[in-house]
């Protein structure tokens, strides 16, 4: 049986540059279409300007970005198994909406989480400031 994936063309440092493109095209396409997404880049500034302010550690930078990371990858997916969905099943089906479900989901549990560690270590300084002040 022959092998359904091809074999990849050579090395080319334009297709590089054109794939780079084609995943500004998607975020792009993220933000436009995702009330979600926003939300997601509001909290991604937010956060960094907290994490500047409050001169947050190395290691605390490395975690702050970890979450955020993660919270824009379930995002990117959930958006990109969204779509996949209304090609391949336009009609509504009830596989179709569990799998939407459980993929928002998981932008939910990273979104959680990310806020759980934004307030352990925004949290305590934020406490301390404002007490500081009063």
């Amino acid at each position: 049986m022959p092998d359904p994936i091809p074999p990849a063309p050579p090395f080319s440092a334009r297709a590089r540059w054109r794939s780079i493109g084609f995943a500004f095209r998607g975020i792009r396409t993220m933000l436009v279409t995702q009330h979600n997404a926003r939300i997601h880049l509001v909290a991604t500034l937010v956060a960094c300007f907290l994490a500047f302010a409050l001169g947050i550690s190395r290691f605390e930078w490395c975690a702050v970005v970890v979450a955020i990371v993660a919270v824009w990858t379930a995002e990117a997916l959930n958006t990109a198994l969204e779509m996949l969905c209304a090609v391949a099943s336009p009609e509504f089906h009830p596989l179709v909406e569990r799998a939407k479900d459980i993929a928002a989901g998981a932008v939910l549990i990273s979104a959680l989480g990310s806020v759980a560690l934004a307030i352990l270590i925004f949290g305590p300084r934020i406490v301390e400031a404002v007490r500081g002040r009063l």
